[in-house]
């Protein structure tokens, strides 16, 4: 755009329709439904067999509820995802089930369920009879399984379910069908990042680490930045516009040291700082004139002012020029030598001597010849005012309402690399690698290294892929060698992967949790496959029974009357 001025779109989502019923069945199996259940936002759609198995996720929506107004009172229930429309209205009422990127509030999670049913054509009256393909957080803990199953299995009443890492689902999803890789991945998303190294096709969970910071710190950050550059501007910089910023304006800098000193540069500065117009009415000023308009009431002004004050000039001037004449008049009686007639003037005057009368006739003649003047020169003052009148300069408002978005652009997206920039004490995604890397072996470090893999909403600023071939080689031994690859869609990949492997196992019992095994096992069961979680059952401490306790107890007071009577 002209002088990179870019205005802000301030997207409304709008409300997804209630689509028609899906497939029902596939032969005799029925069609899997897949959810990537994310913390920013909900994809959900079908895993339709066949040689093409469907476009994208047929719904997309912020993982996010809110109740309707007068909820409280029988008015509309809570609204979810898209149907809120814009967020900002609604910010301070907006509820999500995610603790981080942990499923926690049963009840919030149950309402984007309904949603995605509902919206999917699925009846979930009675029960769903699909199987569901559901993503989980990495380590996901036990409570959040066992609270997820519960709701599936009691409240849908569906037939089994199968959980996997969406971040797991990407990687094979961009890796040749049934390869047993080994690999890192590096998962950044809304809320956290993660490093996973893969061995042979198979999650390291002991190895994984977990950097807790996402999009939403980032835009955090660009807010409070933005904020104080701009204290003018405070309910204007909202959130909302803040991802948009991160998601169309910013990138990640390959040196950041460097690139702040180009920042530094006038003419980089100029060609390179995005201008983000605000919103803005000119109806704020209170007029809609043009500056001719203006221009030509500003003269009409200046000439009435000047109009009134030379009447009023002209008319002291006649009253000054009246009396002036009547002691004129009396001065020639006495020249004439009519004293009797000259005297009582003087009376009437108030004056006592000729040489007063005299007197007062020099300083009334001096004033009438001043006004005059002055009557002479306002007139052409007003004919050069009128001729030689410059235009005011006009107060630029669109200026005034726009973000100069300048160093901000690397500053925000550079906390997942430097926590330290916000306060936060951890360690930054090299770091993090490095130590990952630290607990193998050299030969199984030359391996990882060799499959970097990027995925996550997070990991879609230009320049990411460049800044993390540059950290692993300041790491990496000279001349050893690295591959880093980037998702092919970092954000709809997982989604596509889980279809790809709901597909792939949809007649296979050894990866589904069916309604018995989760019945005789428990709701954090966990049927392990390669893009699933490490299944650590809970182990509770054995309870001694009550008969083991009797007879303990009976051999304590045994031993302690033995005792008293050897005393004895």
């Amino acid at each position: 755009m002209a002088a990179n001025v870019f205005p802000f779109r301030d997207a409304r989502s709008a409300p997804d329709p209630v689509l028609e019923a899906g497939p029902v069945a596939h032969g005799l199996l029925p069609v899997p439904l897949v959810l990537d259940n994310g913390s920013f936002q909900v994809r959900a759609g079908w895993a339709c067999p066949g040689q093409d198995p469907g476009p994208e996720p047929r719904l997309q929506f912020r993982a996010v509820c809110a109740r309707g107004r007068g909820g409280a009172r029988g008015g509309s229930g809570p609204q979810v995802g898209n149907a809120l429309g814009s967020l900002e209205p609604l910010r301070w009422m907006l509820r999500s089930p995610f603790d981080r990127n942990v499923p926690v509030n049963l009840e919030l999670q149950e309402l984007l369920l309904d949603y995605s049913f509902q919206h999917l054509g699925v009846s979930s009256q009675g029960c769903v009879d699909h199987p569901i393909v559901l993503t989980e957080a990495v380590c996901n803990p036990l409570y959040s399984r066992q609270m997820m199953s519960e709701l599936l299995f009691e409240c849908y009443g569906i037939p089994k379910v199968a959980y996997g890492i969406d971040s797991l689902f990407s990687f094979y999803h961009n890796k040749p069908k049934n390869s047993m890789c080994s690999g890192l991945i590096i998962s950044s998303g809304y809320q956290c990042t993660h490093v996973l190294p893969i061995l042979e096709g198979r999650l390291d969970a002991k190895n994984c680490k977990r950097i807790n910071l996402g999009g939403s710190q980032a835009a955090g950050y660009l807010q409070r930045l933005l904020q104080l550059k701009y204290p003018g501007h405070l309910a204007a910089i909202t959130l909302s516009r803040m991802e948009e910023i991160l998601h169309e304006h910013s990138y990640i800098a390959e040196d950041y040291v460097e690139e702040l000193h180009k920042w530094r540069c006038p003419d980089y500065y100029e060609n390179n700082v995005h201008k983000m117009q605000l919103p803005f009415s000119s109806k704020l000023l209170g007029s809609t004139l043009t500056s001719e308009e203006k221009q030509e009431r500003r003269q009409q002004q200046l000439r009435r002012l000047q109009e009134l004050n030379a009447r009023r000039r002209e008319e002291k001037l006649q009253l000054d020029q009246e009396r002036l004449d009547r002691l004129l008049y009396v001065q020639e009686l006495l020249e004439d030598g009519q004293m009797d007639q000259f005297h009582k003037a003087l009376i009437e005057l108030n004056m006592d001597s000729p040489e007063e009368l005299q007197s007062y006739i020099q300083k009334l003649s001096s004033a009438v010849e001043q006004a005059k003047q002055k009557i002479l020169q306002a007139e052409v003052n007003l004919e050069v005012d009128v001729v030689d009148s410059k235009p005011e300069p006009v107060f630029n408002l669109a200026a005034y309402h726009q973000l100069f978005v300048g160093t901000e652009r690397i500053r925000a997206p550079e906390i997942i690399f430097q926590p330290s920039l916000i306060g936060e004490e951890q360690a930054g995604i090299a770091e993090t690698l490095q130590y990952i890397l630290d607990r193998y072996p050299k030969d199984v470090q030359e391996t990882l290294v060799q499959n970097v893999f990027l995925t996550g909403g997070n990991t879609m600023y230009p320049g990411m892929k460049a800044r993390m071939e540059k950290e692993l080689l300041e790491m990496r031994p000279f001349q050893s060698s690295f591959q880093v690859q980037l998702a092919s869609n970092p954000v709809l990949d997982a989604w596509y992967g889980a279809r790809d492997w709901a597909l792939d196992h949809l007649d296979d019992n050894e990866v589904w949790i069916t309604r018995k095994e989760y019945e005789e096992k428990g709701g954090e069961y966990l049927k392990e496959h390669r893009a699933s979680n490490i299944y650590v059952p809970i182990r509770l401490p054995k309870q001694a029974s009550r008969s083991s306790d009797a007879q303990a107890s009976s051999k304590g007071s045994a031993a302690g009357g033995g005792g008293a009577g050897e005393q004895a």
